[in-house]
């Protein structure tokens, strides 16, 4: 089966530069307008039997438009949520620096995450994030497709888990809003397909939008 991972389109708070984590600010008109282009995108090139979301907001009201243009159920499951990130939730760049900057300088010279006070735990994320992931696989046997919309923390380490790296290793890829990233989980190697694909957002096709 392959999972069709989408990035929740552009949030309020990914407009300020704000850390989210698992505060739940609404989709930004242009995250609306994100949503709907990743929406006909999957309805072009794909034919998923599913659609599963996080259960914050900017994430269900993504899944909500790709859900109506597949014309499928949307199931919603609280264990795609993003990762709680304790005391930085809802800062931006600027103020982690000037309130935190002990965590800024190690984030800036280490590979390795630094810890965060009040955070939710890198392994008991994966582990959420696995179960809900595993069980999703399980009740799409066989050549399903299945959309997740998810958020950027959730994808890179799960992403990463799968090709063995450390989880509490700063993951080297860049998941964008609204992109799609697919993989073949099952098997004896399993494949990450496609990784951060924005074509559907480029500027060209966002100034086409109704």
């Amino acid at each position: 089966m392959r999972l069709i991972f989408v990035r929740h389109g552009e949030s309020v708070w990914n407009h300020e530069g704000r850390v989210q984590g698992i505060a739940d600010p609404p989709l930004s008109e242009r995250g609306r307008g994100q949503a709907a282009l990743v929406a006909e995108r999957l309805a072009r090139e794909f034919k998923p039997a599913a659609v599963y979301s996080s259960a914050l907001q900017r994430a269900a009201q993504t899944a909500r438009v790709i859900a109506a243009r597949l014309e499928l159920p949307l199931n919603v499951d609280a264990r795609l949520n993003e990762y709680d990130i304790g005391v930085l939730t809802g800062l931006t760049d600027e103020e982690v620096t000037a309130q935190y900057p002990d965590i800024r300088a190690k984030w800036e010279m280490d590979t390795q995450w630094a810890p965060v006070p009040g955070e939710e735990g890198i392994y008991a994320f994966l582990n959420r994030v696995t179960r809900a992931l595993d069980d999703i696989i399980a009740a799409h046997p066989g050549n399903a497709e299945v959309v997740v919309v998810t958020h950027g923390g959730v994808m890179a380490l799960y992403l990463g888990d799968l090709i063995g790296l450390n989880p509490r290793q700063r993951m080297p890829w860049k998941i964008d809003n609204a992109s799609i990233s697919i993989v073949e989980p099952e098997g004896a190697r399993p494949r990450i397909v496609r990784l951060n694909d924005t074509a559907h957002t480029s500027r060209h096709e966002f100034a086409d939008l109704p």
